[in-house]
C-alpha cells in the first residue's frame, strides 16, 4: 500500500471507486425508451410525496412498545417514535396515494433544537441517498432547469390512454420552455426528446431546495420562482421568450424532490401565496408566462408562539387551511435523553472526556423533568411520571395509567430546557476547568450555574427548575451508593455466596422444622432467626411475611434442583438486592473509615483498591473518577 506523508492512499482509492459508480449510474435516451424503462418499473415515475414514503419505508418498520420504529430515523431521532408515526402515517402515506394531504404544506412545529430541523435534513440525506438507488431513481427531460418530469410531454387528450397502459397518473404540464424546446429542437417529436437520469443534491440545486427569508423589504420573489435575465431580451426580443428566463428559484430547483422553507411564518406575504397555488394546484406563477407544473413537497418548520400568531391573523386562514401541523415535541423519555446526549458529544470535540457512568443520566433526568407538567392526579409525583414514560415500573400503577397521564396535557414537551443547553454546559465548564472527566456532580453545578444567563427562564422558572436539580441530585445520590453497594458485593463475591449459603441453611431447616449441624462442634442448633431477619429486614420483608418468604424461597430451590440447576443468590431477584443490602451494611464501615481517614491500615486500602478495579473494570470508570465517586458515597454515609 502507498501512502504519501505517511498518509494511506486508500481514501483515495474510494473516492474513485465512487466516481466509478456515479458515472456507472448515468443513463441517457430518448423518450421513447424511457417509456420501455416504465414497462419494467413503473415505480420509476412515482411523484415526490410517493417517493419519500417508499425511501422511509424502504428502510425498515419494526414495532416497540405497540409503537411504529422507523429504521430511517432511529439513530438521529430519539423518543419521538408517536411524532414520526403520526408523520408518516397520516402525512407521507395518504400523500403518497395522492389523497388530499398531498395538497397540504407539512408544517412543523415544536420548540427549540427539538428535532425539527434534524428531521428535515433526514428528509434531505436520504433523498439524496436514495436516488443512487434502482427503486429512487429519477428520470428527468435532458437539459432541462426544472428537472421536468418526461411525462409530461404526454398530450392531455391521450394521458387516460397512457394511465390504463401503463397503469400511472400523470400530473402537471409541460412548461413553456419545454414546450418551446419540443417545437423548436425536436420538430414537435416527443419520442425524440431526450430524456437522462438525475441525482438528488442540495449542494448542485437539483430536486433539493432551501428558502431562508431575509429583510423582507429587500427580498425578492425571484428567489422562489426565478427570473428574467435582462442580458438576453436582446437576443430573444422578449421578456416572454422563457429562454429569457432563468429558472433558478428555489421552487425552480426543487422540483421531483423537496423543498425547505425556513421560517415560513416570518415570510411576507407575496412569498406564501405562491405556496398556496403551488400545493393546492400543483403549480405556480412566474413571469409572463403560463403557469408553472411543480412536483414537491413542501416542509416548514416554526415555534409554537410564532403559529399562535399567525392563526390569530385572520388574513392567514386560507393559507391555514393548506397545511397539515405536525407537532414535533421534545423527547420525554429518560433513556432516550441520554442518548441524544451521548451523540451530541460523540459528535462534538469533547468526545475524548471522560463522562463518568450515571452523569448523563443524571442531566437528562433534569432536563426531562423541566418539560413535565405535574399532573393534576395526586398521587402521583413528577418523578414518578417521568419513571412511568421511560417505561418503568411504578408501584402502584399500570399502563392504562400511563395513557391517562398522557392524555392529561396536549401541549406536554412543548416547552423545557433545550438537549443543546445541556450539551453546551458541559463543554464550557469541561473547557473552562480544563477537564479530563466529568461526573453527574459537575454536570449538575454546572447546569445550575447557567439558570442566571439561560435567555428564556423566568425567575419562577428558576426556582422550578433549582428543585429539579434538587430531585436530581437525590436520585443521582442513591443511584451512586448502589453502584458502590454493586462493587462491593462483586469484589467480594465469595462473601456474598458464602451469606447466601448460610441463609438457605436457615430457611430450609425453619421450613422443615429441622435443626442445623454445627460444622466444628457437630452440636445440633436451632435456625438462626436474627440472621435470617438482618437479611429480610433489606428488602422490607415484615414479621407477618416472613413465613410466607421463607417458603417461597424453598420452593424456588426444589424448582431449580428437579431441572438439574444450582440456586444462587443470582437466582432470585429480591433476594440478590437483601444480600447485596447486608453485605454492604456491614462493610460500608470500612469505605467511612477509608475515605475519611488520610492514613487508612494496609487492609482497609486493600478493600478500597479491590472495590475501586470492579469500579473501572465493570462499570466503565477511571481509576479518578472511581475514587470521586468512593469519596463522594463517604460523605453521604458520613451525613
Amino acid at each position: 500500500m502507498t501512502s504519501i506523508g505517511g498518509y494511506s492512499m486508500d481514501i483515495l482509492k474510494k473516492v474513485e471507486e465512487y466516481r466509478a459508480k456515479q458515472e456507472s449510474l448515468q443513463w441517457e435516451g430518448t423518450f421513447k425508451e424511457y417509456l420501455k424503462l416504465l414497462e419494467d418499473r413503473p415505480y420509476l415515475a412515482q411523484s415526490a410525496h410517493s417517493r419519500i414514503y417508499e425511501m422511509i419505508i424502504e428502510k425498515g418498520v419494526g414495532e416497540e412498545n405497540g409503537m411504529k420504529q422507523y429504521n430511517f430515523f432511529k439513530d438521529s431521532l430519539f423518543g419521538l417514535e408517536e411524532a414520526l408515526e403520526k408523520l408518516v402515517e397520516e402525512y407521507f402515506h395518504p400523500a403518497a396515494k395522492r389523497l388530499d394531504v398531498k395538497k397540504r404544506i407539512l408544517l412543523l412545529m415544536g420548540p427549540v433544537s427539538g428535532g425539527k430541523s434534524t428531521l428535515v435534513t433526514l428528509l434531505k440525506r436520504g433523498l439524496e441517498e436514495y436516488s443512487l438507488t434502482n427503486r429512487g431513481a429519477v428520470f428527468a427531460i435532458k437539459g432541462c432547469p426544472m428537472h421536468e418530469n418526461p411525462l409530461h410531454l404526454i398530450p392531455q387528450h391521450l394521458r387516460e390512454d397512457f394511465e390504463n397502459e401503463y397503469g400511472i397518473k400523470i400530473e402537471g404540464s409541460l412548461s413553456p420552455l419545454n414546450r418551446m424546446r419540443l417545437e423548436e429542437e425536436y420538430h414537435g417529436k416527443i419520442e425524440d426528446v431526450l430524456v437522462e437520469r438525475i441525482f438528488f443534491s442540495e449542494d448542485n440545486r437539483v430536486g433539493i431546495g432551501t428558502f431562508s427569508p431575509s429583510d423582507p423589504k429587500s427580498q425578492d420573489i425571484a428567489d422562489l420562482t426565478g427570473s428574467i435575465d435582462f442580458s438576453t431580451i436582446a437576443t430573444y426580443g422578449s421578456e416572454s421568450d422563457p429562454r429569457a428566463y432563468r429558472f433558478d428559484g428555489e421552487l425552480n430547483k426543487a422540483n421531483r424532490g423537496l423543498m425547505e422553507f425556513q421560517e415560513m411564518l416570518k415570510c411576507d406575504e407575496k412569498f406564501l401565496w405562491h405556496l398556496l397555488s403551488l400545493t393546492q394546484e400543483g403549480n405556480f406563477k412566474a413571469g409572463r408566462f403560463a403557469l408553472i407544473s411543480a412536483d414537491e413537497m413542501v416542509v416548514a418548520h416554526t415555534n409554537e408562539s410564532e403559529y399562535r400568531s399567525f392563526i390569530a391573523n385572520e388574513k392567514n386562514e386560507a393559507l391555514h387551511s393548506r397545511m397539515i401541523v405536525m407537532p414535533v415535541p421534545y423527547n420525554l423519555k429518560l433513556d432516550q435523553e441520554e442518548r441524544i446526549y451521548e451523540k451530541m458529544i460523540a459528535e462534538s470535540d469533547i468526545k475524548e472526556v471522560h463522562v463518568a457512568p450515571h452523569a448523563l443520566k443524571t442531566a437528562a433526568m433534569f432536563s426531562v423533568l423541566t418539560r413535565l407538567k405535574e399532573s393534576k392526579q395526586s398521587n402521583i409525583s413528577i418523578l414518578k411520571k417521568l419513571y412511568l414514560y421511560n417505561g418503568q415500573d411504578v408501584e402502584g400503577f399500570s399502563d392504562q395509567d400511563l395513557v391517562t397521564l398522557k392524555k392529561e396535557f396536549s401541549d406536554e414537551g412543548m416547552s423545557g430546557i433545550d438537549p443543546r443547553y445541556v450539551i453546551n454546559r458541559i463543554s464550557s465548564t469541561i473547557i473552562r476547568k480544563e477537564m479530563q472527566a466529568i461526573n453527574a456532580l459537575d454536570v449538575l453545578r454546572s447546569l445550575k450555574d447557567g439558570l442566571d444567563s439561560h435567555p428564556s427562564i423566568t425567575n419562577e422558572d428558576k426556582e422550578t427548575y433549582l428543585d429539579y436539580i434538587s430531585i436530581a441530585r437525590k436520585e443521582y445520590d442513591e443511584l451512586a451508593k448502589k453502584e458502590v453497594q454493586k462493587a462491593f458485593v462483586y469484589s467480594y463475591d465469595e462473601s456474598a455466596k458464602t451469606l447466601m449459603d448460610n441463609y438457605l441453611d436457615n430457611v430450609e431447616a425453619f421450613c422443615n422444622k429441622t435443626k442445623l449441624i454445627d460444622p466444628l462442634t457437630e452440636e445440633e442448633m436451632q435456625p438462626d432467626e436474627k440472621l435470617m431477619r438482618s437479611i429480610e429486614e433489606q428488602i422490607g420483608i415484615s414479621e407477618n411475611a416472613k413465613k410466607a418468604f421463607r417458603e417461597e424461597i424453598l420452593i424456588r430451590i426444589s424448582a431449580y434442583a428437579r431441572k438439574g440447576k444450582k440456586f444462587d443468590y443470582q437466582s432470585h431477584e429480591r433476594l440478590r438486592e437483601a444480600i447485596q443490602k447486608k453485605l454492604f451494611a456491614d462493610l460500608k464501615d470500612v469505605v467511612k473509615i477509608t475515605t475519611s481517614t488520610k492514613t487508612p491500615d494496609e487492609q482497609q486500602l486493600k478493600k478500597m483498591n479491590a472495590v475501586v478495579s470492579t469500579l473501572v473494570d465493570e462499570y466503565g470508570y477511571t481509576t479518578q473518577s472511581a475514587n470521586d465517586l468512593l469519596r463522594y458515597v463517604g460523605s453521604l454515609l458520613n451525613r
